[in-house]
């Protein structure tokens, strides 16, 4: 008798559990399946657009958050290619090495810059950018809105710290010396690209890249909405694209 009194209470007990569990599954699948307001989508898009850009810098910024991923690796300017060939060829493979690992130390250097600019892009967003960026139809719609109105600001902020990165980070002086040793050779036409607003520029395009990354996982990652806000909103959305 005893056992079977107890054989009751963990059957009541499972299904008092699995009635709080498909409660709580109700629960979420009602928030993801509700209309959200036009406050909710601005703020929903937000919050995601905000966790994109700090994880999409913080990759950048971190050591070989450039030079170890090759979608936005820094390699020789397209000019000076050739002389990176040449180089090579000679033997000075290290001197190459150096050159591009130091070109991309300082675009990580510089990466943390971009964080308040695109903080500050995101507070500055209407309720309808937010809606036009959520229910359009490129999954890149929000880094196209941040290229609109970041890039000239990331330049103007971006150019000083790149300068400064690229002498702390010895490409100033790999640079020079490489362009030096393949200016020296006969018969080559010198070569001597402004640096700094190459990977100024690169840098930039690095970032966009690693954001438009965050903004499809969010957009086609279910588990990638972390909060009921970001259910409600991005369910909504994808309500109206199928």
């Amino acid at each position: 008798m005893k056992h079977i009194f107890t054989i009751t209470l963990l059957s009541a007990g499972l299904l008092l559990s699995s009635c709080e569990t498909l409660n709580q599954t109700a629960k979420v699948l009602n928030q993801s399946l509700g209309t959200p307001t036009a406050t909710e989508i601005a703020l929903g898009l937000k919050q995601a657009l905000e966790a994109g850009t700090n994880n999409g810098t913080s990759r950048l910024h971190a050591q070989d958050g450039f030079l170890g991923n090759l979608a936005v690796k820094i390699l020789f300017p397209p000019e000076a290619q050739k002389a990176e060939n040449t180089l090579r060829k000679l033997g000075l493979n290290q001197l190459c090495d150096n050159v591009i690992t130091s070109l991309n130390r300082a675009a990580e250097s510089a990466a943390a810059e971009a964080k308040p600019i695109f903080i500050s892009a995101i507070k500055q967003m209407t309720i309808a950018d937010a809606t036009n960026i959520l229910l359009g139809k490129q999954d890149d719609a929000a880094t196209q809105y941040f290229k609109r109105v970041t890039n000239a600001q990331l330049t103007e902020k971006f150019k000083p710290v790149i300068q400064n990165s690229l002498g702390q980070a010895g490409a100033t002086k790999y640079w020079g010396e490489a362009v030096s040793r393949y200016n020296q050779i006969p018969l080559v036409t010198d070569i001597n690209p402004d640096l700094t607003s190459y990977v100024t520029q690169k840098a930039i395009d690095g970032l966009f890249i690693e954001i438009a990354k965050e903004e499809l996982k969010i957009r086609q990652n279910i588990s990638a909405r972390n909060t009921s806000l970001l259910q409600k909103v991005f369910g909504y959305a994808d309500r109206q694209g199928s």
